[in-house]
């Protein structure tokens, strides 16, 4: 897998540490495949421009950039639209959830990515992933590998406060998953009464339903690290994971798959 240079979680990690991946080489002869890229973000005014920077720096063309702005109460609706080639929308606040659905609901890609409004992608993702894809017709999503970094502006309390795992680590998580369209909708819509989890159930469901996955051996995304992070804010929400894990038991109890 490739590695970065500096260490993502000491005060020289950032969202540059790793330049990305090499460009890719169309197929010849095929027009290459549009990507939406779905950015829900909430009160995220702060780490957003990264965010979508990232997504509009992707050496692959073409995407479109759905934003979905979930009921903020800070400036993040107006960040967003500073962007004239990013599609951007506001709801009430209905969580992670809801607000990746209304997003899917006005995608046109025929793959979709999902990026949060706190974390940044390398340059080359889309490109190697669609080509990975594209390679297989049989694989229906793609992730890769993530690096986490502390956000550079905290200070050293701050920073002592984070657990922050050296190195790369596989990424089975919704920011680094390339998904085909159709794949998706045999799944269904994120489920939008978990805190958090949502991608646990939704990936639970596409594994019930077969579809087949592929982790690539290089970086794809780099995780942000801050004080508001949502597995800190909604710490006391944990427990949605071990009811996650028990409807995904019931669903293979009532299919016969497992003993009861």
């Amino acid at each position: 897998m490739k590695k970065s240079r500096n260490s993502p979680c000491g005060p020289s990690g950032g969202p540059s540490a790793e330049k990305g991946l090499s460009p890719g080489v169309p197929t010849e002869g095929k027009a290459p495949s549009l990507v939406t890229v779905i950015i829900p973000v909430y009160n995220g005014r702060q780490y957003l421009p990264e965010a979508v920077e990232s997504a509009l720096g992707q050496t692959y063309r073409p995407v479109e950039v759905i934003v979905i702005d979930d009921g903020s109460t800070d400036n993040s609706l107006e960040v967003a639209s500073r962007y004239g080639s990013v599609q951007v929308y506001r709801q009430d606040h209905g969580g992670l959830g809801a607000a990746r659905n209304a997003a899917m609901a006005r995608a046109t890609g025929r793959f979709l990515s999902f990026l949060d409004a706190d974390d940044v992608w390398l340059p080359g993702k889309l490109d190697l992933q669609i080509r990975a894809l594209e390679a297989d017709p049989s694989v229906d999503m793609v992730f890769g590998y993530v690096e986490e970094f502390i956000s550079p502006e905290l200070d050293d309390g701050a920073r002592r406060a984070l657990r922050c795992q050296e190195g790369p680590l596989p990424g089975v998580i919704a920011g680094t998953m390339v998904v085909r369209r159709s794949s998706c909708d045999r799944v269904g819509p994120f489920e939008t009464g978990w805190q958090v989890g949502e991608f646990v159930d939704w990936y639970a469901r596409a594994r019930e339903r077969g579809l087949r996955s592929l982790v690539l051996p290089e970086v794809v995304m780099r995780r942000r690290l801050h004080k508001s992070n949502m597995g800190v804010r909604l710490r006391d929400s944990r427990a949605d994971y071990a009811r996650i894990l028990k409807a995904a038991l019931d669903r293979r109890r009532k299919a016969g798959k497992v003993e009861p």
